[in-house]
């Protein structure tokens, strides 16, 4: 191996281990609210993430996406900031960010050209889980992920009770816009829905998620369903340090 490459490889796993360190961190801070686990039905904890004043992380930077062609995004492929979203549809926080939080930045950022979300399927709560993330994955696959999403989240539901199996999710996604009911079972049974999900989730193991949701704000970690403001702090933040960089 190059001297190079043997540097770049050192650099990716000390990004990989500092975020590790902060995902590990804001879990053992947000537990005791029951971030990620499920149950209860108190918010997740506030979790505070250093800011970051060292230049941008590259190798986090790199594992946004910005493919035009993917669509579980939205927002501009361009934007300076990226939020990617390691979620379960079953996960309660994952419904309480998706309600609460996503909407207003949507609004603020996304429409504005600032920010670009970024879906990334991580199942952990059974089959259900994996079954829901099969259906996102079809219905994208017909331009409706979006719409699937906004369904799937639009109202808590208990977890593993048939919500999220067989016919209920079929007729989500006709509700959701879906034409070809026929088509969207093939993609949901297909191989390539099931590698499309195992590179997800690989991808955040890798990086050290345990428990849903988990972000990336361009290189900065954030655990759980935090208050709008945290996020908010956090774009601003990532909008200035990628304008920085950029002169």
């Amino acid at each position: 191996m190059s001297s190079t490459s043997t540097r770049r490889k050192r650099g990716t796993l000390a990004a990989v281990a500092v975020l590790v360190l902060a995902l590990v961190l804001g879990l053992v801070s947000a537990l005791g609210a029951g971030s990620g686990s499920g149950s209860g039905d108190e918010p997740a904890a506030r979790v505070e993430t250093p800011r970051n004043t060292a230049p941008p992380n590259e190798d986090l930077l790199a594992l946004a996406r910005r493919d035009d062609d993917d669509p579980n995004a939205i927002g501009s492929t361009d934007a300076p900031v990226v939020l990617i979203e390691y979620a379960d549809f079953q996960c309660p926080f994952c419904g309480k960010f998706a309600r609460d939080t996503e909407p207003e930045l949507i609004e603020k950022y996304v429409d504005s050209g600032v920010l670009r979300i970024e879906w990334r399927d991580f199942p952990i709560f059974g089959e259900e889980s994996e079954a829901a993330a099969r259906a996102g994955y079809a219905a994208g696959r017909q331009g409706r992920f979006r719409e699937f999403h906004e369904l799937a989240f639009g109202e808590e539901r208990k977890m593993n009770s048939g919500h999220f199996a067989g016919d209920k999710l079929v007729e989500m996604a006709r509700e959701a816009g879906v034409k070809d009911l026929e088509k969207f079972r093939s993609d949901m049974d297909s191989d390539a829905a099931g590698k499309a999900i195992e590179r997800d989730s690989r991808e955040g193991y890798e990086l050290g998620v345990t428990s849903t949701p988990a972000f990336l704000v361009n290189d900065r970690p954030i655990l759980g369903a935090q208050p709008t403001e945290v996020f908010t702090d956090a774009i601003e933040d990532a909008k200035k340090a990628a304008e920085a960089h950029a002169e």
